[in-house]
């Protein structure tokens, strides 16, 4: 005779209605184009905020200091801070990740699959720098010039999802490849161009850092918590040597493994042996929950080991990233206040001139150009799906810097007359070539 504690009981209606809603809230939220429209709703209401009458509580809001303190030992900082230097630190953890796992398996798993979209990124990276350079050239804006050469992955692909089915797979997985090579050169200008004197002391704890993360992988560790320590004192070692913290998260999102751990039988040969072992023992268990708690346990650590780990932490952070860390970085950094950036003088002008033509049209020349040269030279071929009309949708929504120019900016200026009328230039020419995007996708395709 069955135990009773196993027949099915009355599913309250409450509960029904909760479990469905947060199905559908699940499914909403691995809608691209709805990742987009939250960073955008976040930006807007930071540029309303900042030029309202209530604009002094912005500054003060993100400016307020927040201290940890053990003993006779604290530090404080503001909360500004601890959004760009530590908050992002998980972005580009994230970043990191994503780009690990299309070198072991994705667009950039050989030369042949990495040419057209590392050519077509550098080409965007070089056009909007020399015609920043030109602009700039010789006054004190011209340390900027890396501001329009990132591209905003969350924004792109969020606009090219609006544009709906009738664009081709192989544009969207160009757009793709094109931004985070595009990152990948970011986060490089970062270390090189964007880096104070080092201190090598820093340099000793963050590698101290980095050898822990390899112990715990030999060792088979893969719960992510358990790396939590490591990465801090990675973070802290890049914090204390001159290098911009954050890029301790593409260091540790780059060491990722993409393979489970070795085990001895496979996972889902774990999952369907415990799963029977399971079944039996549940069945003579009666009420003691004792019997199970092994073979439960064997099948939440091979549920778990069915995803590598590369592909475990994009899954777990990516609802947190996309909705809580990019909006609110947008929300700390795009309120810009009209008055503060000052566009009456000339170089605030120039900057803001600067910014715009090298997103707005020199991202899809270099594109284009670069992309054109290497088709007609035959280095690679277009991929599958891919016409030059698609191309061009790819430069054109390349041009949505957004995330990485405004964090670039903050690196870049010092002066905040040129800092604010940077941040305005980056919304602007974000905004512009999103329209100019969807116009086109929506002609031509």
């Amino acid at each position: 005779m069955p135990n009773k504690s196993t027949a099915p009981a009355a599913i309250p209606r409450p509960q029904i209605l909760t479990e469905r809603a947060l199905s559908a809230l699940e499914r909403f939220s691995h809608i691209e184009a709805v990742s987009g429209v939250a960073l955008l709703l976040a930006a807007v209401i930071a540029l309303i905020w900042a030029n309202s009458p209530f604009a002094e509580s912005y500054e003060h809001f993100w400016n307020t200091q927040i201290t940890l303190g053990l003993g006779d030992y604290s530090v404080s900082r503001s909360l500004h801070f601890l959004v760009n230097d530590g908050l992002m630190t998980i972005f580009f953890l994230v970043v990191g990740a994503e780009i690990r796992q299309e070198i072991r398996d994705g667009a950039l798993a050989n030369m042949k699959l990495a040419t057209l979209p590392l050519g077509a990124a550098l080409g965007g990276v070089l056009m909007p720098a020399i015609i920043y350079s030109l602009l700039n050239h010789g006054t004190q804006a011209s340390t900027g010039w890396a501001v329009p050469t990132a591209t905003d992955i969350a924004f792109a692909v969020g606009v090219l999802a609006l544009l709906g089915k009738s664009i081709p797979n192989g544009v969207r997985i160009l757009l793709l490849a094109l931004a985070i090579i595009d990152d990948i050169v970011a986060i490089l200008i970062i270390a090189v161009f964007y880096t104070a004197s080092l201190d090598y002391l820093g340099l000793l704890v963050a590698a101290g850092g980095l050898v822990l993360v390899l112990l715990f992988q030999r060792m088979g560790i893969s719960k992510a918590y358990a790396y939590l320590l490591p990465g801090a004192v990675v973070w802290f070692g890049l914090l204390k040597t001159g290098v911009h913290p954050t890029l301790a998260g593409v260091i540790l999102g780059l060491m990722t493994p993409v393979t489970s751990k070795p085990t001895t039988e496979r996972p889902l040969e774990t999952i369907g042996r415990t799963f029977h072992e399971l079944m039996d023992r549940f069945s003579q268990a009666g009420d003691d929950p004792e019997a199970v708690a092994k073979p439960l346990k064997q099948l939440r650590h091979a549920q778990r080991e069915v995803l590598p780990p590369v592909q475990r932490i994009q899954t777990a952070l990516h609802p947190w990233v996309a909705y809580g860390i990019m909006p609110l970085f947008a929300l700390a950094n795009a309120g810009v206040s009209f008055e503060g950036a000052n566009l009456s003088e000339a170089v605030p002008q120039s900057v803001f001139a600067g910014v715009v033509l090298a997103l707005v049209l020199g991202k899809p020349l270099g594109v284009m150009l670069a992309s054109l040269a290497l088709v007609k030279l035959n280095i690679c071929s277009l991929p599958d799906g891919v016409t030059w009309k698609g191309v061009a949708l790819v430069g054109l929504l390349a041009g949505i810097g957004f995330t990485m120019s405004i964090f670039i900016a903050s690196l870049a200026f010092t002066d905040p007359a040129l800092l604010s009328s940077a941040k305005l230039s980056v919304l602007a020419a974000s905004s512009i070539a999103a329209v100019i995007g969807l116009v086109w996708g929506k002609l031509k395709f």
